[in-house]
């Protein structure tokens, strides 16, 4: 019996009818229940799909690689990245009235728009605003004046995009790597309308008297902001920037009025007489002579030759002027007074040259004034040394020392430093630094307040000097305007194998007991025998400053 119980097979259902009557199994967590094993039906449908999703993967492997392997291959091959610059929009200019004088306008040629700088058509602008040009592809720059030397601020930054091309050189994607940053907007101290007016009356003077060319500098002598600065002839912007036309372009280049030459600030010339007034206060200063000394002119003065003792070497004055002191000197401007007290003579030991290049730095001469305009020349002060440098002759005399003193010989100087120059004058010796761009942080003081170690009583002998040179003297023709005026002209010999030429100067302050403002004028190269020139020149501008800007002539 227990073999046969051992050896049969027992059956599900009595399993399952045992495991019913077993106590503590919990049905719901499936106890006592058989467990049937997965159909090979399932594994088989299993591997269906998985080879199904394998071929599937395959067939799109073959499809890319080699249906259409050289499509995609010619495709990634043309396709290309570039990275392109985004052009700022560039800063305007405007006058110190918020007049526009450079801005951006829209030009549309075969349906491209383009953007281009235009310029006021206003004369007696271009050296100050300068033009821009072309640096590479996709990059302008100011090339002169202020476009040159605000261009860090005026230009802004660039942008740059990086761009998908394909192979019909079309954009197929684009991202912003850096956005452009527009540049700043400038406002200038220059009043856009009497710089224009000072350029129109320049040029007429040119043109009617024979000059060479010219230039104009107006200067606020208690701030140091440049009202004008002009120079003629000029070049248009407006023609550079677009670079055409050419033949004008030509013309501009082959002028041998030299119009790209700013005369205001790189032009070097012989002061001549106006360099008197320094003169005189390096005099008084040092003590050399009293204001009230008289010294006579017959019309030149002689003194031994080196080389024949027998013979006189003859120093001119303009004319014989008589007895003078130093108010009637620089009221006339004798040349025999200024000898006198430059280089001495008789009972009179004079300044000496290197007295006369000591006050010559004093006054600025020989460096630059440092206004923020390119290409500033800084000139030259007559000395031992330059004589030696420039000249086949290294000995100094006494006659280079007379020279000097009347603004003659190696004496060079720009227009803006004779500006300076008056305003130094009319200031009682603040040397101020001459600008062009206001800053909005500026409160108006003195960029430079540099005071010259030189009695004020001593200025106002000076400045009644130049005041009686309007009443009496060489500056008449500034007389009965209805404002008091100083000043002081100038008239240098040129040296010239086959003519003889003159600059004609003026310098001068207005009002005269109150002053606002100090001028410089030049007219270059005219005749001799030609009377017109500095002095008109200057009364034609004060006529419409009374009339159009009485604003800049008084405090």
């Amino acid at each position: 019996m227990s073999k046969r119980l051992n050896n049969r097979t027992l059956d599900p259902d009595e399993i399952f009818a045992d495991s019913q009557n077993i106590p503590g199994f919990d049905k719901y967590q499936f106890e006592g229940r058989l467990e049937k094993p997965i159909a090979k039906s399932t594994f088989t449908s299993i591997n269906f799909c998985f080879l199904f999703l394998g071929g599937l993967l395959l067939s799109q492997i073959i499809y890319l690689e080699i249906v259409k392997g050289e499509i995609y291959v010619s495709k990634s091959e043309t396709n290309y990245l570039r990275a392109l610059s985004i052009p700022s929009t560039r800063g305007i200019i405007y006058d110190r009235n918020g007049k526009e004088l450079a801005w951006n306008d829209s030009l549309t040629e075969n349906g491209n728009t383009e953007v281009i700088r235009s310029y006021s058509e206003m004369p007696g602008l271009g050296h100050i605003l300068g033009y821009i040009g072309i640096i590479t592809a996709d990059k302008i720059a100011g090339k002169d004046g202020i476009e040159k030397k605000y261009e860090d601020v005026l230009a802004g930054v660039i942008g740059v995009k990086l761009v998908e091309m394909d192979s019909k050189n079309q954009v197929a994607s684009e991202s912003m790597l850096r956005p452009p940053v527009n540049g700043k907007n400038i406002k200038l101290t220059i009043d856009a309308e009497l710089q224009s007016d000072l350029y129109n009356i320049l040029g007429s003077v040119v043109r009617e008297r024979g000059f060479g060319g010219g230039a104009g500098v107006i200067l606020d002598i208690h701030s140091g902001e440049t009202l004008a600065l002009t120079s003629y002839p000029e070049y248009n912007s407006q023609i550079l920037s677009r670079g055409e036309p050419e033949d004008i372009i030509k013309g501009y280049i082959n002028n041998k009025q030299k119009p790209f030459l700013n005369r205001a600030i790189s032009g070097l010339y012989p002061p001549g007489s106006i360099i008197k007034p320094m003169i005189a206060l390096a005099a008084l200063t040092e003590k050399i002579i009293s204001s009230e000394k008289q010294i006579f002119s017959a019309g030149s003065i002689s003194l031994p030759n080196p080389f024949f003792p027998e013979l006189k070497s003859v120093f001119m004055d303009w004319k014989a002027h008589g007895w003078v002191d130093m108010r009637r000197a620089l009221a006339i401007s004798s040349n025999v007074y200024f000898y006198t007290i430059g280089g001495g003579y008789e009972d009179v030991k004079g300044l000496g040259i290197s007295k006369i290049d000591k006050y010559a730095n004093l006054f600025g001469f020989g460096a630059k004034t440092n206004i923020d305009l390119d290409r500033e020349e800084e000139g030259m002060i007559p000395s031992p040394a330059t004589k030696a440098l420039n000249t086949k002759d290294p000995i100094w005399r006494i006659g280079d020392t007379y020279h000097a003193s009347i603004g003659q010989g190696d004496f060079q100087i720009t227009p803006i430093q004779a500006a300076v120059y008056a305003a130094t004058v009319a200031n009682n010796g603040l040397l101020l630094q001459p600008y062009v761009v206001i800053d909005d942080s500026s409160d108006q003081t003195p960029k430079r307040g540099k005071t010259l170690a030189i009695p004020p009583e001593y200025f106002k002998i000076v400045k009644e000097g130049m005041r009686l040179a309007v009443l009496e003297g060489t500056a008449q023709g500034l007389s009965g305007l209805g404002i008091d005026v100083a000043a002081k002209t100038g008239t240098a010999e040129l040296e010239s194998n086959a003519t003889k030429l003159v600059n004609s100067w003026l310098i001068g302050f207005l009002p005269y007991n109150n002053p606002r403002i100090a001028f410089s004028i030049l007219l270059e190269r005219g005749k001799p025998t030609n009377l017109i020139g500095g002095v008109y020149a200057g009364r034609q501008l004060l006529e419409w400053m009374l009339i159009h800007t009485p604003q800049y002539l008084s405090r």
